[in-house]
């Protein structure tokens, strides 16, 4: 008889995402009248822009043609994209990544799942606390994370790096020495963003222990102040210690088209001289096939400057979404931070309500669905995340209904 992985017999109940929409789904068979007003899911509303479906539709229409049909991707994508990305996204802000250190890929999140794959099976790993589930997860199905400790609501062999309101919502550097970090920032959920100065910090600690960070920089679109890096590449020496996600979904729409990339320098080497870039190369050419031509011709769309003028527009539209929630919230006296930098609400559950007590409250007395912060986290109990990726007029309508409250 087979036998299973018994890693993911390890996994508790169902992806965070998956448990909400059953929830909501339960209660709206019970309640077909009640209207909801969805601002949990980061998933964007906005359509795709005019830039972006003329790249769809000439790159289908060239497709069309036995001359021009395009088969299978190269490995690392297509040079087209990557040196657009290379210019745009680094050499514009003085950081030299060269394209050939680019792989382009399905997406962020499948990004962040799979690179841990080239590392040890007993890596030590380090998280934000609160943390994007997929980062946890994917290392309970690797085995890294030991037995779940149900007292702590955390896993035993993983390195929590808590990050509340006595810290601003970053997390310090940790004293017991890991083996991979991960860093979000913008962060999702919290919506803060690690400075300059701070970024820098995590770099020299990687280079001093031998640790390699794992960036995730999806949200940089969305970065308003100036003292917040779009790269952890802006830091010195961030090359020989640093991977970087990237994302096309937040910023130009894609969540439905599926692109993003992954930038593996050729300087991130083992201790024993073994460069990463060569293992994910590896990784990459047997397990994917590449982004179809289409998706990579239209995410070049979004490098020329019309598509930057959308990317821009689009980001604004969003971020003017999470003002009015931020204001709206604060003026109803909820204690909430995020929504500057990133396009996501962070409140505090009120009358110390727990985080899925608050969203069974919030469900039934305003008709808005939510995501627990408890969800993300230990760290993450008692606070409630909120996303800005609603309509304009959905978003009004549930700050009204805040303040109904």
């Amino acid at each position: 008889m087979f036998k299973l992985n018994e890693n993911y017999l390890k996994l508790r109940g169902s992806y965070l995402f998956s448990t909400i929409a059953k929830k909501v789904a339960s209660y709206s068979a019970d309640n077909p009248d009640k209207e909801l007003i969805r601002l949990g899911i980061g998933d964007v509303t906005r359509p795709l822009t005019p830039t972006v479906i003329h790249a769809l539709h000439a790159a289908v229409d060239e497709m069309a043609a036995a001359e021009t049909f395009r088969g299978y991707a190269p490995d690392l994508g297509y040079e087209f994209l990557r040196k657009a990305i290379a210019e745009h996204d680094f050499a514009g802000r003085g950081v030299s990544i060269s394209p050939d250190e680019i792989f382009v890929s399905d997406g962020a999140k499948c990004d962040s799942g799979n690179i841990q794959e080239i590392f040890s099976a007993d890596s030590k790993i380090a998280v934000c606390d609160p943390v994007y589930p997929v980062y946890v997860d994917t290392n309970v199905m690797a085995g890294r994370t030991g037995v779940f400790d149900e007292t702590k609501e955390q896993w035993g062999d993983v390195i929590y790096m808590p990050c509340t309101a006595e810290n601003n919502f970053t997390p310090a550097l940790p004293e017991e020495v890991p083996d991979i970090i991960y860093l979000c920032s913008p962060n999702n959920p919290t919506g803060s963003a690690l400075k300059k100065d701070a970024l820098q910090q995590w770099v020299d600690y990687a280079n001093k222990h031998g640790s390699v960070i794992i960036f995730d920089a999806a949200y940089e679109a969305y970065i308003s102040e100036d003292d917040v890096p779009h790269s952890i590449y802006e830091c010195t020496g961030a090359e020989s210690c640093a991977i970087e996600i990237r994302s096309f979904s937040k910023n130009a729409g894609f969540t439905g088209v599926r692109l993003g990339y992954t930038v593996v320098p050729k300087a991130l080497k083992a201790s024993d001289g073994t460069a990463l870039h060569s293992l994910w190369a590896r990784r990459h050419g047997t397990k994917y096939n590449g982004a179809p031509y289409i998706q990579q011709r239209a995410g070049e769309a979004v490098y020329t400057k019309e598509g930057q003028e959308e990317v821009r527009a689009l980001v604004s539209w969003y971020m003017e979404n999470a003002r009015l929630i931020l204001d709206g919230l604060k003026e109803k006296g909820f204690e909430v931070s995020g929504g500057v930098n990133a396009p996501y609400i962070w409140l505090k559950t009120p009358n110390n309500m727990t985080s899925w007590e608050f969203f069974d409250y919030l469900l039934e007395k305003a008709g808005i669905v939510g995501t627990p912060g408890s969800g993300f986290g230990p760290s993450g109990e008692g606070y409630f995340r909120l996303t800005a990726f609603g309509s304009r007029e959905n978003t009004v309508r549930a700050v009204e209904r805040f303040k109904a409250l």
